[in-house]
């Protein structure tokens, strides 16, 4: 198979997934992944593939595969970082996914989707105020509440501390 039989079954797989024909999605890109196992793409949408079905355990090691790898775009890799840490977090594997989310957060410091599933993570780890602390300041800069914006600069700051008092 040859680089442009790739994208087209590719395409055609991806394209079935979001029409909503998943499972037809999953086994066509099983197949490609089979083709190509050094993939980063390919291993990416069949992890896809198989989050959306409810199949978390089965993707976890093509999300591994696609960010071990190279070639994936940086929207794809954001992706696979958020699809990979969730997806740790759902199979209760929090440590990790703290660690996945907390390297995603990091490479992508506006993303403010991947700082919601790590305060998810962190609260699964106990680390509770961390966690306020992320929703706080996703709050404090993203609200379109007119009276959280009103308090915007007192929830940045006791975001920074909750447990500070006069």
């Amino acid at each position: 198979m040859n680089d442009h039989d790739r994208d087209s079954m590719l395409a055609a797989a991806v394209r079935l997934r979001t029409e909503g024909h998943q499972e037809e999605a999953r086994q066509r890109l099983l197949s490609l992944s089979a083709d190509f196992p050094a993939d980063a793409e390919v291993a990416y949408q069949t992890a896809w593939a198989h989050d959306v079905l409810g199949l978390e355990a089965e993707a976890v090691p093509f999300y591994e595969r696609c960010l071990a790898g190279t070639g994936l775009s940086e929207e794809d890799r954001r992706g696979a970082l958020l699809g990979l840490g969730s997806t740790y977090r759902v199979l209760g594997q929090y440590e990790k996914a703290v660690e996945v989310l907390r390297r995603g957060a990091e490479q992508f410091p506006d993303d403010g989707a991947l700082r919601t599933f790590l305060a998810m993570a962190l609260f699964n780890t106990g680390e509770h105020h961390e966690a306020m602390r992320l929703l706080l300041e996703l709050l404090a800069a993203g609200s379109t509440d007119p009276y959280v914006r009103r308090y915007r600069a007192a929830i940045e700051h006791y975001a920074r501390d909750l447990r500070e008092t006069v």
